[in-house]
C-alpha cells in the first residue's frame, strides 16, 4: 500500500501546478454537487489531488523561505505569515492570523464583480 501511494505522490509530483489548476474549477463544481456515484468519488479524489499539488508547493515556497530569512536574519523578524489556503490567490487580500478554509471556487480573472 505504501508502495502505491509513494507512486503516486511522485506521479502528481511531476504534475505541472499550472495545468493542475486549470482543472480545478471542473472538479469543484462536480464536487460541489454531491451524488452517491462512483463519479462523484473520484471526483472527489481529483480535486484533493489538485489541491495537494498546491498545497505542498505553498508549503515547500514557505519553508524555503523561511530557510532564506533564517539565514539572513536570526531573530525572524521578517518571516512570511503563514497562508495556506484552499483557493486561488486573490490579489492583495488581507492576511489573517487564524482562519478556517472553507473549500470555494476560486476568483475567475475573467468574472467581473
Amino acid at each position: 500500500m505504501e508502495q502505491l501511494l509513494l507512486k503516486i505522490a511522485r506521479q502528481l509530483d511531476g504534475m505541472d501546478e499550472a495545468s493542475l489548476m486549470a482543472l480545478w474549477n471542473k472538479y469543484a463544481t462536480l464536487v460541489s454537487r454531491f451524488e452517491p456515484t462512483k463519479r462523484w468519488e473520484e471526483a472527489a479524489l481529483v480535486f484533493s489531488l489538485i489541491q495537494a499539488k498546491r498545497w505542498k508547493n505553498q508549503l515547500f515556497n514557505y519553508n524555503w523561505s523561511t530557510r532564506l530569512h533564517t539565514q539572513e536574519d536570526k531573530t525572524h523578524t521578517n518571516l512570511p505569515q503563514n497562508s495556506f489556503t484552499l483557493e486561488r490567490p486573490a490579489p492583495a487580500a488581507p492576511r489573517q492570523k487564524c482562519t478556517i478554509l472553507p473549500f470555494r471556487r476560486p476568483q475567475d480573472s475573467k468574472e467581473k464583480k
